[in-house]
């Protein structure tokens, strides 16, 4: 018999645990809390926040930067890009996941499986890519601290929401460690989990309701009545400019759409391009969606299978992801398939417990753009931070934590990040002192945006009163 190659052998749970641990030998856990930006000299907010958006739509980007300018936290959730260039400069582990890129609190939430039961799980994968996996951890800490303190939390209620995070996602780590491959793949949290996990408190179920209740609501019929017109007996999308609106574009000829759609369905499984030929393309609109992706070419298509059976998808533009110019590219290219938007379904069906029936990818004819597919909502639900008290957002940050790791688990090697994390909090507190220092930091960069718009560096579509009292 052929003896196995030693780059193929087959490593026990314990070899991994033990080369995991190894790791902390060059880079020790607490020093994920002590570097928090790197040391480049020529760090630019106002540049790298343009850079980010070159190639953006140019009527929106007054749009993105008023989104960004209304707190710190939206200033955070719009630059992903920003802290990917810091976390270049920080210590890392070596280990290697399928990262998310944006793993912000708000990118979790409640979606419909294909078999239409509430899960939840991240749900936003434009700038998946591998990466090392304390990446996500530390994008997704800093974010709770942003929060709490945009909401007022006490500084140690801020604390103890980060740190929970870390320990649920370590703990879930370690226990997952016992279990097969396959178990990553089939494990997923469901809205019944999420209730165990509140327990008796009843403020927490409450809510965990009435987001299930709000998911009934959020499907294609109820979008259909809010989004479409059959003005004159043509049904179409109606327009809510800047937000929704059809583009003046020669080149988006409702041939162009049909081609497209055409090599987006040749990248559905078999049985699920059977399903889509039972719609037809109707209309096509551009969509403003959420503060990060503002000023990206964002569409939504509706097909109707019947005139009271309606489908829409959202086509999102796929640009590389802002962990690109930061990662090997030996490391990118174990997992990049080459067209943006093939990369972020192939993250996105890593990552996911359960993902989207149709989910795709194709490449626009006008310029060559590359954009993903899925549907526009599926039950899909978010957190309520505004409203959430220091307690609920504990124990949402576990939750954020245990859908991490699950993630984490699919797309990577339990057993040697457990083995790199250990039994003690060393890494739960690092991480905590890593997402206050750089929270401060994320407070002094809203600042010179908000000065940037203030100037005429950036340009911005609001300038509400409340930034410029704090500008003094």
């Amino acid at each position: 018999m052929a003896k196995t190659p030693a780059s193929k052998r087959i490593r026990s749970k314990e070899e991994r645990r033990t080369a995991g641990k190894t790791l902390r030998v060059n880079c020790p856990r607490d020093a994920h809390g002590k570097v928090i930006i790197g040391s480049d000299p020529d760090r630019d907010i106002v540049k790298l926040i343009k850079a980010q958006n070159k190639g953006r739509l140019e009527n929106l980007l007054p749009v993105r930067h008023g989104r960004m300018s209304q707190s710190a936290f939206a200033f955070f959730r719009g630059t992903a890009g920003l802290q990917a260039h810091d976390l270049a400069g920080t210590p890392h582990s070596g280990i290697i996941v399928q990262a998310c890129g944006d793993c912000h609190l708000m990118n979790f939430g409640g979606f419909a499986t294909p078999e239409r039961t509430l899960a939840f799980d991240i749900n936003d994968f434009d700038e998946t890519l591998p990466a090392p996996f304390e990446w996500d951890i530390k994008r997704l800490a800093a974010s709770f601290v942003v929060a709490a303190r945009w909401r007022g939390f006490k500084a140690a209620d801020a604390r103890r929401i980060t740190v929970r995070m870390v320990r649920a996602y370590r703990e879930s780590m370690l226990e997952r460690v016992d279990a097969g491959v396959l178990e990553a793949w089939y494990s997923r949290i469901s809205f019944e989990d999420i209730k165990k996990i509140a327990g008796d408190d009843v403020e927490a179920v409450s809510r965990i309701e009435a987001l299930e209740s709000a998911a009934q609501e959020r499907t294609h019929e109820n979008v259909f009545a809010k989004l479409v017109s059959s003005d004159g007996g043509k049904v179409h999308i109606f327009d809510e400019p800047p937000l929704i609106y059809h583009p003046d574009d020669r080149d988006l000829s409702r041939n162009v759409v049909i081609k497209f759609l055409e090599d987006y369905r040749a990248t559905l499984p078999e049985e699920r391009q059977m399903l889509y030929d039972r719609y037809h393309f109707v209309d096509l609109a551009l969509k403003v969606v959420g503060v990060g992706s503002v000023g990206t070419r964002c569409f939504i298509a509706l097909l109707l299978a019947d005139p009271d059976d309606p489908l829409f998808l959202q086509i999102k533009e796929a640009r590389p992801s802002v962990l690109e110019p930061y990662v090997p590219k030996a490391v990118r290219a174990a997992r990049h398939a080459g067209h943006n938007g093939h990369r972020v379904v192939l993250g996105q069906r890593l990552m996911q417990a359960a993902s989207d029936i149709f989910l795709g990818w194709a490449t626009g004819s006008g310029g060559g753009y590359e954009f993903y597919v899925r549907q526009l909502r599926d039950m899909k639900v978010a957190p309520m931070i505004e409203t959430q008290s220091p307690a609920i957002m504990r124990s949402y940050a576990k939750l954020c934590g245990l859908g991490l790791a699950r993630a984490h688990d699919k797309a990577g090697d339990a057993a040697q990040i457990a083995g790199y994390l250990g039994k003690s909090d060393a890494f739960d507190e690092a991480i905590g002192d890593y997402a206050e220092g750089y929270a401060d930091q994320v407070e002094r960069d809203y600042t010179a945006f908000v000065t940037a718009i203030r100037t005429g560096k950036l340009v911005s579509d609001t300038m509400p009163g409340a930034l410029e009292t704090a500008l003094g």
